[in-house]
């Protein structure tokens, strides 16, 4: 049985809630977590306390907001091991930072026939600038094979990266198949070619310890709300060498050194790539959900996301017409699922029925769904307040559920 990682349920008080008279068990995290008390506090404090503009006015309240806005990038700088504050950039989410990516660096950089290396298991939003990206510039996309079990080993990496390459691009984490790829190994075979490393790090961020430099990756972008964090806010990390050759994509204030009639030059990192009002709160917010993180262990995150996912994986195996999605081992935070002869987006109403949150369609991940030949697929995804009584009442609910179709 796993315990949960430790008496932290209490905290998150959406946790309380009754939910068609079942307790709430929350298996949607990988959509979005849930948060702490401290984070919501921590956003109502600066609204009733602190609200004002950064960097512009030189009042009391004004300056205070500026300060936390710093003192947030400084956390998540330190959370990542960037080598400055300066290669830290607030954007609204992982959609938008690889955007930014695609048009700051790939807009300016890629030319005619050069190649982008991606993988089938993609999020759209790793998939669908890139594609804008080739169509812009005449170059191509190139996809690694994916293992039977949908894992990416390096053998099939080398066979898709070339003298063309200029950019390789996965997700450390897929949020589907809950695979977890070698990214370090991925970015050094990027860089023998003279390609950037990009990596998505939406569902790994949350769930394991993130070392940019030891990973030796060029771009990360991740998503503030999955991880304890608001909605509407997210990271785009950048070696600052790059982020300083790349230009700006959003133009306005704040993001200019000098204005005139006929031009402009920008800002100095970050805020060459902050242009307009940012998400003030939405920014102290993640740096207050990185302060609870930490005060757990990301290591001690990571390990429990893992056994979560692993203990699940195995037991809805063992329950019959349940097919289960991805690599036995290793994996972590989502397993993705279908119950033979029931429509996911009815075992979801089923579950949901009973209490149970998770999530049912394609995940944002179309290719994927293609190449494991289904349509949707269940999905349940956990995160710190999980425990094994929530695997418990979620084996118990696909039970309940097959009973309900007379499987």
């Amino acid at each position: 049985m796993i315990t949960a990682l430790v008496d932290i349920t209490e905290d998150f008080p959406i946790l309380k809630r009754q939910i068609n008279g079942h307790r709430l068990v929350y298996l949607d995290s990988a959509a979005t977590s849930q948060k702490p008390q401290s984070v919501i506090d921590c956003i109502t404090k600066y609204y009733e306390n602190t609200n004002a503009n950064v960097l512009r006015s030189v009042h009391t309240l004004a300056e205070e907001a500026t300060v936390a806005m710093q003192e947030a990038r400084e956390k998540i700088a330190r959370f990542i091991h960037a080598n400055s504050y300066r290669e830290v950039i607030f954007t609204r989410g992982t959609t938008e930072s690889l955007n930014t990516i695609a048009r700051a660096w790939g807009d300016k950089f890629l030319k005619e026939g050069d190649e982008i290396v991606l993988s089938p298991m993609e999020h759209h939003s790793n998939i669908i600038p890139w594609q804008q990206l080739a169509k812009r510039k005449g170059a191509h996309l190139r996809y690694i094979d994916l293992n039977k079990d949908g894992a990416i080993t390096i053998e099939s990496v080398k066979k898709q990266i070339s003298n063309r390459t200029r950019i390789v691009t996965l997700s450390a984490v897929s949020n589907v198949l809950g695979t977890i790829n070698p990214i370090a190994e991925v970015a050094k075979l990027a860089h023998e070619v003279g390609a950037i490393m990009v990596v998505d790090g939406a569902q790994s961020v949350p769930h394991q310890p993130t070392d940019v430099q030891n990973l030796g990756i060029d771009f990360l972008a991740f998503s503030g709300h999955k991880m304890l964090g608001p909605t509407g806010i997210g990271i785009l990390w950048g070696k600052e060498a790059l982020l300083e050759a790349s230009d700006p994509v959003i133009f306005g204030g704040e993001m200019i050194a000098y204005v005139d009639r006929e031009n402009a030059t920008w800002a100095e990192l970050p805020a060459k790539f902050e242009g307009g009002t940012p998400h003030i709160a939405g920014a102290i917010g993640l740096g207050s959900a990185v302060d609870y993180l930490n005060g757990i262990g990301m290591s001690r995150i990571e390990e429990h996301s893992r056994e979560l996912a692993q203990e699940t994986y195995q037991r809805l195996e063992e329950i019959p017409g349940v097919i289960v999605y991805g690599p036995p081992y290793p994996r972590t935070s989502v397993v993705a699922f279908n119950i033979s002869g029931i429509h996911s987006h009815d075992v979801s109403q089923v579950l949901d029925a009973q209490g149970i949150a998770i999530r049912a369609g394609h995940h944002c991940a179309q290719p994927l769904m293609r190449w494991l030949d289904v349509g949707s697929t269940a999905r349940a995804s956990f995160y710190l307040y999980n425990s094994g009584q929530d695997i418990d009442a979620l084996v118990d609910a696909i039970k309940t559920a097959r009973r309900y179709f007379k499987l």
